[in-house]
């Protein structure tokens, strides 16, 4: 057997092990890691998903989600570009988990979803991951000028998508990425002039050197699996865990007024390690004279992303601030 040259331990998730021959070995999910699209819908949401090869070198997928609409319909639904979480090296946009929780934010929000399958860490490190995210999103506003279906070109988006209602989201690490994402737009187009409406970040991961509220201290906390994360996922990271994509106050950090959308919406739970940090992040978007809406949702007695694991009281809780943010 290979010995181990590197092990990271992530708390509540799966851990990962590197190999002196370079093999990258996963813990099995305690759920699929892939379950099949429901292009005839799902039985119990009535959603309509499909999985779509939207570049072939890099190689990136999306999967595509379509809520139940009578067959005369005619009104534009908003638009979601959703980036799973999973520490930017585990989890998947097809796992068992993504796929059910998408189809009930759907059907729920009667959105039109596009959930990014990037490229993970180590074997692909950061920055690859919002390269991939951002190609994503740029792929989904191509779409807002053809006016005529083509082959090229995904026939839910032409027809159903509103892209004057376009939304970024996810959680944890894709509260990460959404983040960053919104800062690109602020300084970079997107295709036919398409701009983001808002943005949802749900306990959302950033990290830095120094401590703050109730986080650990001293030796602690520069062992904390949140800082050891960073350095595998991104260890080319100038400025390593105060890099401004993971510290948005870390030195050299650009203001919080570039975000390019209108609204942010910030949810955190109450027992979740990564909650004063989501906190701090919507005092400085409050505090950077941004002048668009922000709010901030918490959850209190709950820990990291419990809503995937308590789907039902999911849509009585934080989702509720979700369906609300992506109606309005």
């Amino acid at each position: 057997m290979a010995s181990i040259t590197k092990e990271l331990t992530f708390k509540s998730v799966p851990f990962i092990r590197i190999f002196e021959d370079g093999t990258v070995e996963r813990t099995p999910l305690p759920y699929p890691s892939y379950v099949p699209p429901s292009p005839d819908q799902d039985p119990e949401t009535g959603v309509s998903s499909k999985d779509i090869t939207i570049s072939e070198n890099p190689k990136i997928s999306v999967r595509a989600f379509l809520p139940n609409l009578p067959q005369n319909h005619t009104q534009k639904l908003p638009i979601l570009v959703y980036f799973h979480g999973g520490a930017f090296c585990m989890e998947s946009a097809f796992s068992f988990l993504n796929q059910r929780y998408l189809n009930l934010l759907v059907s729920e929000a009667k959105v039109i979803a596009v959930s990014v399958e990037y490229r993970l860490a180590p074997e692909n490190p950061l920055p690859t991951a919002y390269e991939d995210c951002w190609a994503a999103l740029q792929w989904v506003a191509s779409h807002s000028s053809n006016k005529d279906l083509d082959s090229n070109k995904e026939p839910w988006l032409v027809r159903y998508g509103d892209f004057g209602r376009l939304y970024i989201g996810g959680d944890s690490a894709g509260g990460n990425i959404t983040h960053n994402l919104a800062m690109k737009e602020g300084v970079e187009s997107l295709c036919g002039g398409v701009k983001i409406l808002g943005a949802f970040l749900s306990c959302p991961y950033f990290w830095g050197s120094k401590p703050i509220g109730s986080e650990p201290k001293g030796e602690e906390f520069e062992k904390y699996h949140h800082s050891i994360a960073w350095d595998f996922v991104y260890p080319s990271a100038p400025g390593g865990i105060d890099n401004p994509m993971v510290n948005p106050e870390g030195e050299g950090a650009p203001s919080l007024t570039g975000l390019g959308c209108s609204k942010v919406l910030v949810c955190v739970a109450g027992k979740d390690d990564l909650r004063d940090r989501g906190v701090q992040y919507y005092d400085l978007v409050k505090e950077s004279g941004w002048k668009g809406e922000l709010e901030l949702f918490e959850v209190e007695g709950e820990d990291h992303c419990f809503h995937f694991w308590l789907m039902m009281r999911m849509l009585r809780n934080c989702s509720n601030a979700w369906l609300l943010f992506l109606s309005s």
